[in-house]
């Protein structure tokens, strides 16, 4: 008989919603039209997504043109920065042409170019890291600020960094390794302070909040930004779908070429089921919080007190609900997932996105904290269907899992 499986890597991914999968259901094979087409089924599907963009919109306080829908957050995110930078696969830089390889020669021009200046932190997820590092090699000049062992950046860092060249700052929501919170809508406020004062409207500010669009407030006014990165696998909606926010006034440039669907932003035939079940995932998010505040706060309490040499990895309260990391020393996370997944129990070590890869934690180290601490951190993540019940199990197993891996590593605490 098959082991009853305890899933705690919600972060990941989640189950989609019943309710969820109801509203989609019809998209697969009745209403299955193209809403690019004039007839009746394409008409019909049209009316679909955009009643779908409006609900969305103003879940987070939008016009509903403001919302562009993707593939997920990792196309939004390039999307967002590329676009930004002006970068498109066939023309480098369209808009920022001084960030070439040439970047800082003089120009036939009287005066040199100003070379374009990118603001991101050392923990983000690797799907803003990675192109803004490709934007680096190109010749943009890059901020990558530190987060301090809570894990939390601090505004003031972010307004020492702004510079006149400064056309992006981009900053996670809430990390997705260990779900720190960021204050976004402080950091907001205070680019667009900057902007009044230097009379320099060219800073766009980006957030990836992917991790944070079941737990907290998205309203994109309060928070103070420009562009929004959404999926909805984090959310108990379909996975290949998210979505955009692009604040009127900003201008992306296209990554894809194609038709004219998402303003020219995002060509190609339209996820008609997946846009309807983001947005019906979006209106029925953010309601398991508390319940989640409570079994996260009882299960740090146990992994810190029952393992010995077990590290909370960021702040103990400005997280989100459902989020547990923490570096056991002496042990590899690889080995600990692995014995855990024999027992039935689901987590991960990392960024779950990247789980193949044996290089440490990027997010640990960005906390300053060693090798030992990165390599043996686990990530656990809570969801609807997590009980104590759960957790007692969890903790039943780990203490000797972690003694047995200890007695056979080579590396001593």
């Amino acid at each position: 008989m098959k082991r009853k499986r305890i899933y705690l890597d919600y972060a990941a991914t989640a189950y989609v919603d019943p309710r969820v999968k109801k509203a989609m259901d019809v998209f697969w094979t009745k209403e299955f039209g193209n809403p690019g087409a004039i007839y009746d089924e394409g008409r019909e599907a049209k009316k679909a997504v955009e009643t779908a963009r409006k609900d969305i919109a103003k879940i987070i306080g939008a016009k509903s043109e403001e919302i562009i829908f993707t593939s997920g957050g990792t196309e939004s995110n390039n999307l967002a920065i590329f676009g930004v930078c002006g970068f498109d696969c066939f023309n480098f830089s369209r808009l920022y042409p001084q960030a070439g390889s040439d970047a800082g020669s003089e120009s036939r021009q009287s005066k040199p170019l100003k070379i374009p200046h990118i603001i991101t932190t050392k923990f983000e997820h690797h799907a803003v890291l990675y192109p803004i590092r490709f934007l680096e090699k190109q010749g943009f000049n890059v901020t990558y600020l530190n987060v301090g062992e809570d894990g939390i950046v601090n505004p003031e860092d972010v307004k020492k960094a702004l510079k006149k060249e400064t056309i992006l700052v981009s900053i996670m929501y809430a990390n997705n390794e260990i779900g720190t919170i960021q204050p976004i809508a402080e950091i907001g406020k205070i680019i667009k302070n900057c902007k009044l004062q230097t009379k320099n409207q060219k800073t766009v500010f980006h957030i990836d909040a992917c991790q944070a669009s079941g737990y907290l407030n998205l309203d994109v006014s309060k928070l103070g930004v420009d562009l929004m990165t959404i999926n909805g696998s984090k959310m108990y909606g379909p996975k290949g779908v998210g979505f955009l926010y692009v604040k009127n006034g900003v201008n992306l440039a296209p990554m894809m070429y194609g038709g004219g669907q998402e303003k020219g932003l995002r060509p190609g035939t339209e996820n008609v089921p997946g846009i309807i079940g983001i947005a019906e995932a979006l209106k029925i998010a953010q309601k398991e919080t508390k319940q989640l505040i409570g079994l996260r706060d009882y299960f740090i309490k146990r992994l810190l007190s029952e393992i010995p040499e077990t590290h909370l990895n960021g702040h103990p309260k400005k997280r989100l609900p459902n989020n547990v990391n923490v570096s056991i020393l002496g042990i590899e996370g690889e080995s600990v997932i692995l014995y855990l997944d024999e027992l039935g129990i689901s987590c991960s070590t990392g960024s779950a996105c990247n789980s193949e890869s044996l290089d440490p934690s990027h997010v640990i180290l960005a906390l300053g904290k060693s090798h030992g601490y990165a390599h043996g951190s686990i990530r656990f993540t809570l969801g609807k269907r997590s009980a104590k019940k759960d957790i007692d199990y969890v903790m039943k197993v780990l203490p000797d899992i972690v003694k047995k891996l200890r007695s056979i590593s080579a590396v001593k605490i």
